[in-house]
């Protein structure tokens, strides 16, 4: 089968579909939007590089070496999560832990809602396509079964249920795997970013170095 016949092949089986194909259409372009926007924007270049984070869990020992300012200046030139969050910190080192700590967890709750938009938007197409796709099936067998005489009606009826059905599952399969995989990624994020910004604000709070800068 050569490209132009494939294409109308194709052309004809969503055809079948009717109405519910183009709203199974309409959520097949949406949970490919939101699958595209999340594999740019939860990369671990915008949330926690490699080398800023090696960089920031030895956050301690630069305090004791006097190399902070490097390690600020490259907080400050980063564009991403971790670099945002340790900025908080230390700007608000001289202050107590306990409000240290607020302030990060503050900036972290937003960094959090932001790795997580569009994931709401994914679960409603998870749970409405394979609904869709079940509406299209028994619309189809509605019309297949409404003259039994009618062999062309019977083929119509039967060719919508059964496309219907192909599409909205073929559409809910790979945005339950974007989602687990989204989530898994994350909840990773989100611990490792838990545990490099304690060790920050454990050294905002303890190190003599901010005492005196603020003397």
């Amino acid at each position: 089968m050569n490209f132009p016949e494939a294409l109308d092949t194709t052309w004809n089986f969503l055809r079948q579909g009717g109405f519910f194909m183009l709203l199974l259409g309409a959520c097949s372009l949406v949970s490919l939007t939101v699958i595209l926007m999340k594999s740019l924007g939860l990369t671990r270049s915008k949330i926690l590089p490699v080398k800023l984070g090696a960089e920031v869990e030895r956050f301690e020992e630069h305090l004791e070496a006097g190399t902070l300012s490097g390690l600020q200046v490259e907080i400050a030139r980063e564009e991403n999560a971790l670099s945002r969050l340790c900025s908080v910190a230390l700007r608000n080192a001289g202050r107590t832990q306990g409000e240290v700590q607020e302030a990060v967890q503050s900036s972290a709750r937003e960094e959090i809602v932001r790795m997580n938009a569009g994931m709401s938007v994914l679960e409603v197409v998870i749970t409405i396509s394979p609904l869709l796709g079940l509406l299209g099936t028994a619309s189809g067998l509605v019309t297949a079964f409404s003259d039994l005489d009618d062999k062309a009606n019977l083929s119509t009826g039967i060719a919508t249920a059964l496309s219907t059905t192909i599409v909205g599952i073929a559409i809910t399969v790979p945005s339950v795997i974007a989602q687990s995989i989204f989530s898994r990624k994350i909840d990773l994020y989100s611990a490792r970013l838990e545990v490099l910004l304690g060790r920050v604000v454990s050294a905002c709070h303890q190190h003599v170095f901010f005492r005196d800068k603020d003397q």
